[in-house]
Formats: C-alpha cells, sequence, structure tokens
C-alpha cells in the first residue's frame, strides 16, 4: 500500500474548505484537525494521510484554494502503513491507478537536482579527470567510475522539466550549468593530460596510438543514440517512479562526462579528429536525452491520465 503524509498549515479563513476538501475524499484518512496551533506561518494545523495514486488530485485541490500560497504544504512518503480501510479503497477503488506517480513528488525530485551548488562543478571537475585516467590507461572501470560520479543528468532532466512548464529561467539556468560545468571539466582535464604528456608519464601502448576506451568514445554513431535515448527513457521512469537503482543504469549507459574528457586528453595529446568526435559524441548525448526527457514527461502523464479516465478518477493528472 503506498500512501504519503501531508502536514498543512491553513490559515483559519481557509480551514473550512480544506479540510472539507479532505473530509470527501474517499482516499484520505487519519485526518487531524489542530485549530489555532500552528506557527510561523499561523493558522490551523492539519494533518492526513492519502492513497498515493489519489494524491494528484487532492494536491491540486489544496493548491487551487492557496493553501500553499498562505499558509504551507509539507509531503512525506509513508514507509509503512498498516490500514484495513486503506488498503480496501485501494484494492477496490483505485485499481491501476494506485500506482500512479506523485507528480508534486516527482517534480521536486527534478528541481532538487536542478540546483547547482559549487559542489556540481567540482563533481564534473573530479569525474572528468577520472575518465582522463581511464583514457589514457584504457581502464573501462574508471570510465564507469566517472560515469557514475558525474552529477549532470540531474541538470539535464532540470532542463528537460523547463521546457515541458515553458520555465525559461530554469532552461537557462540548466543549460549554463551544463555549458559552463563541462567547459570547466573539459579545461581541468586538459591541463591535467597535458602535464601527463610533459612529464612522460601516459603509457606506451596510447602512445602507440593504442586507445580502445578513447576510440569507442570519440565514434559517434547510430547506436549512440539508441543508447541516449533508452538512457533517457529508463532515467525519467525511474525518476518518477522514485527508483535510484534504475537510475543508476542512466549514469553507466551514456557517454557524457567521458566524452567531456576525452576532448581535454585528445587536445592536449593534439589528436584533434579524436577530440572532434567527442565533441560531437558529447552534443548528441546531451541533446537526446534533454529531448527525450521532455517526451516522455508528456508521455508518461498522458498515460496516466488515460488510465485514469478509465478508472473513473482524476487522479492521475
Amino acid at each position: 500500500m503506498e500512501m504519503i503524509h501531508v502536514r498543512l498549515v491553513s490559515p483559519a479563513d481557509l480551514t473550512p474548505r480544506a479540510v472539507g476538501l479532505l473530509t470527501d475524499d474517499p482516499f484520505v484518512f487519519n485526518l487531524v484537525v489542530l485549530p489555532g496551533l500552528a506557527q510561523n506561518p499561523d493558522g490551523d494545523a492539519v494533518e492526513c494521510d492519502i492513497l498515493a495514486g489519489a494524491a494528484n488530485v487532492v494536491l491540486r485541490g489544496l493548491r487551487e484554494l492557496e493553501v500553499d500560497h498562505r499558509g504551507s504544504i509539507i509531503i512525506e512518503p509513508v514507509e509503512m502503513a498498516f490500514s484495513g480501510a486503506a488498503a480496501k479503497a485501494e484494492q477496490q477503488q483505485l485499481g491501476s491507478l494506485a500506482h500512479a506517480p506523485v507528480w508534486e513528488g516527482v517534480e521536486a525530485r527534478i528541481r532538487a537536482e536542478g540546483t547547482y551548488l559549487p559542489s556540481f562543478y567540482v563533481y564534473l571537475v573530479i569525474a572528468g579527470v577520472i575518465g582522463a585516467v581511464g583514457i589514457i590507461t584504457n581502464s573501462q572501470i574508471l570510465i564507469v567510475g566517472a560515469m557514475v560520479v558525474g552529477p549532470e543528468y540531474g541538470a539535464i532532466t532540470s532542463v528537460a522539466l523547463g521546457i515541458n512548464h515553458g520555465n525559461r529561467t530554469r532552461i537557462r539556468q540548466g543549460l549554463f550549468a551544463l555549458t559552463a560545468g563541462f567547459l570547466l571539466a573539459i579545461a581541468v582535464t586538459f591541463l591535467f593530460s597535458w602535464a601527463i604528456r610533459g612529464l612522460g608519464l601516459q603509457p606506451k601502448a596510447f602512445d602507440l596510438g593504442i586507445r580502445p576506451v578513447s576510440t569507442l568514445i570519440d565514434a559517434p554513431n547510430f547506436f549512440s543514440v539508441v543508447v541516449a535515448v533508452l538512457a533517457g527513457i529508463v532515467g525519467i521512469v525511474s525518476l518518477t517512479q522514485a527508483r535510484t537503482s534504475a537510475l543508476l543504469g542512466v549514469f553507466i549507459s551514456v557517454t557524457t562526462i567521458p566524452a567531456a574528457a576525452d576532448i581535454g586528453v585528445s587536445c592536449a595529446f593534439s589528436s584533434w579528429s579524436q577530440a572532434r568526435g567527442s565533441l560531437v559524441q558529447l552534443l548528441v548525448n546531451v541533446v537526446v536525452l534533454i529531448v527525450v526527457g521532455v517526451l516522455m514527461l508528456r508521455f508518461q502523464r498522458a498515460v496516466w491520465r488515460y488510465i485514469s479516465r478509465r478508472s473513473g478518477h482524476s487522479g492521475g493528472r
């Protein structure tokens, strides 16, 4: 049984309507109203549990009442719940809709990833250097490690959400973070690789042109697009279903950070054709991930709207 716990601070004049909305919904349980006990903001404290599959319509109703603007709405996942009434309602009335994503939570997770603290750029730089070491030493394990460390997918999904909502500020901030972050990673990777070349620390095989890892990265083709599309689909689905294990697969499936690292390495070793190939690889993957992210967000909303209509509810909107 999937539920969320909602805590409200409601201005006194809104409380009757908010409580009425919650009371009338058959998927709201454990409703508690504490008049006048909330402070900062001041108002009535209201708590309840909502079946996740029906939460979208309830939360939308509360926001239409402007409870979030004049008071506050806090949402928490319920890890475990035992309720015969709730279980019966979920099984008999919600059906497939019981597993609908709580869109407020989905977008909150994406927005959280779209905050670009200094650590975002630090992670990108570190991932780039790890990728450079993997390229120079022909170590696929280090390439995987660089993909896992890189935080760029959060910015990519944030841009996709911005496009989906027409939020130009979010789009601009995300694109700036991606551009600045990758340029910084490329610059540091170039300096690192240039120092390796100057000190003669590169392996002999790399000097002889035996670079299987680099060749895999800097040769974009049809399969690069296929992998990027599939990774974009898995990434958005894992975000909507809050499955971080699936999301981890995205980080190790798409050549973004390794491509940026290969640009720096190739430039340091004057391999200009490889640098161009890696640049194309990087741009293709970022663009495809953004486009697929937008399409998948819209597609999933459409699918859940269809399911909600078939079920006779509006919780998937």
